[in-house]
């Protein structure tokens, strides 16, 4: 199990990733579980797999209105960071929470970094799939890195 962020405690991770392009796939899918799968894998196989027990993950080129018919049903969204550099996917959090109602788990993976939690929270992430090297206790106090107060006297 990987270790991650959920709503602001370490958590051992219950999910098991699907990589792009995987060998297998139905096998594997067959034997059960929890899985998190690429689009593409997921369109193709969702009408077989227990809604309560299917992810899908997008990367920064994919479409949300891909899942949009089946929204209310998908219990976790990842959204894939392959460069920390790589902004889209701050995007596609806020067009799902905001315009579509996203409202299960919303996850971080890929090139996620502790300086970018507390942007990432305020986008609509509530999980975070840290990059290897990032210490996930130290990562929690990202959360506290800001504040925010209103300007006043406007």
């Amino acid at each position: 199990m990987n270790t991650l962020i959920r709503n602001g405690e370490i958590v051992d991770d219950g999910w098991q990733w699907i990589d792009a392009g995987e060998a297998d796939l139905s096998v594997r899918l067959a034997a059960g579980g929890r899985f998190v799968l690429p689009l593409a894998a997921w369109l193709v196989h969702r009408a077989s797999l227990d809604p309560a027990c299917a992810g899908v993950w997008l990367g920064p080129d994919d479409e949300p209105e891909s899942v949009l018919p089946w929204l209310a049903d998908i219990p976790l969204i990842a959204i894939r960071f392959p460069v920390f550099t790589d902004g889209r996917g701050y995007s596609l959090a806020r067009l799902l929470r905001t315009r579509h109602g996203y409202t299960g788990e919303l996850r971080a993976v890929g090139d996620v970094l502790r300086d970018q939690l507390y942007f990432l929270q305020g986008c609509g992430f509530d999980a975070f799939q840290l990059r290897a090297d990032q210490c996930p206790e130290e990562a929690l106090a990202a959360f506290q890195d800001y504040s925010w107060a209103p300007l006043s006297g406007r």
